[in-house]
């Protein structure tokens, strides 16, 4: 990953973190908590691809895992955001743009329920049996519902962040459609017209020089 996506990253998950810990988490709100740092993993993922959506999702899953007030096992909610931005990543339009709010919202929904699941399939494995008391249904259809009405004001502000910074001259460009606009933008404003103009200079002396030298040979004959 590049300097600047490293960066963005960091950056954008250590706020939603903080905002997730001291706000989101103080509301107490029936079932589960609004996910925001799933949120932003998502809104990258979807920018990024698999493999950036998994390096970050692990990335901010171990942090979420150790900031307090955090009850669990480090690395279990760092699987849980690897397995979610890798298969995120995988539904990346191919144009880098969305045509409708209808993809990144059903990867929200899927996103949310499939969090859950894996959070508390994880756990039941470790001998966390926490979410039978709370009730997993419960927690799945609340966890679903939150993420959903907060998707519209984190996804699409982070995607746009981060295709800004890979519109930076120092981003990395990944799609062969780009690579093949930059060179043939270079080849059609660069040293492809030079050329070009040069060439054609070169074809009116030729034929200027045979037509001063049939002139000649016709005066010549004349003569």
């Amino acid at each position: 990953m590049r300097f600047n996506r490293m960066l963005l990253s960091t950056t954008l998950v250590i706020v939603a973190l903080v905002i997730q810990v001291s706000v989101l988490a103080r509301l107490h709100l029936p079932g589960a908590v609004p996910d925001l740092v799933l949120l932003t993993v998502l809104g990258l993922a979807l920018v990024y691809g698999h493999v950036g959506g998994a390096l970050i999702g692990f990335g901010a899953g171990l942090l979420s895992d150790l900031a307090p007030p955090a009850d669990h096992a480090a690395g279990r909610y760092a699987l849980v955001l690897c397995v979610i931005g890798y298969l995120a990543g995988l539904a990346k339009p191919e144009t880098g743009r969305l045509k409708s709010a209808t993809g990144p919202m059903a990867v929200v929904v899927v996103a949310a329920l499939g969090a859950t699941l894996l959070y508390a399939g994880v756990g039941a494995l470790v001998g966390d049996d926490a979410a039978r008391h709370v009730g997993l249904s419960s927690l799945l259809f609340t966890a679903a519902l939150y993420d959903l009405l907060l998707a519209p004001f984190v996804v699409p502000g982070v995607m746009a962040l981060a295709r800004r910074a890979e519109n930076d001259p120092l981003a990395e460009t990944n799609s062969a459609g780009k690579a093949s606009d930059v060179s043939s933008g270079w080849l059609s404003s660069g040293t492809g017209l030079r050329i070009g103009n040069q060439r054609g200079g070169l074809r009116i002396k030729v034929a200027r020089s045979r037509m001063a030298k049939a002139g000649r040979i016709k005066g010549v004959k004349r003569l």
